[in-house]
């Protein structure tokens, strides 16, 4: 599969799957790809999703949540949704413009209630499911080696 040239990851508040989704690919590509993120609303950058990609060595905490509204470009090649509000507002953003959208049904972990560890391990989860599927859509050959 050809790489695309500018991918997008969207949820609900751009605050907890798409950041995490936009770091492990740009850590993934680097600048072989651009990529953003975005949100239905947005909101801060969650602390557990900093913590979670901390342990990866991925530094999203100066993350700039923003909404569809604040997309200062629309020229992607993939959308990928990470939450059914946010595919809707895909959909609908693509009617205009010629992109393909891909639905990536992800567990919002912010819904996980517990000690701090087992909220954390939630976020993990989320994290390495986002990075396998990122591997999976992105890779051209071996895995970098992190």
């Amino acid at each position: 599969m050809e790489l695309p040239g500018a991918v997008l990851f969207t949820c609900t508040e751009n605050s907890v799957r798409s950041p995490m989704a936009e770091g492990l690919l740009k850590q993934l590509m680097g600048h072989a790809i651009y990529v953003d993120s975005c949100g239905v609303r947005s909101r801060d950058v969650d602390g557990f999703s900093i913590a979670a990609m901390d342990e990866l060595g991925i530094d999203i905490s100066g993350h700039r949540a923003k909404s569809f509204d604040d997309l200062e470009d629309t020229f992607f090649d993939v959308i990928i949704s990470l939450s059914p509000e946010s595919q809707h507002k895909a959909i609908e953003l693509t009617r205009t413009m010629a992109c393909d959208v891909e639905y990536w049904p992800t567990l919002d972990p912010s819904l996980i209630e517990g000690s701090r560890e087992a909220r954390l391990d939630a976020w993990r989860q989320v994290r390495d499911s986002l990075r396998k599927r990122i591997l999976e859509r992105f890779s051209t050959g071996p895995a970098p080696t992190v």
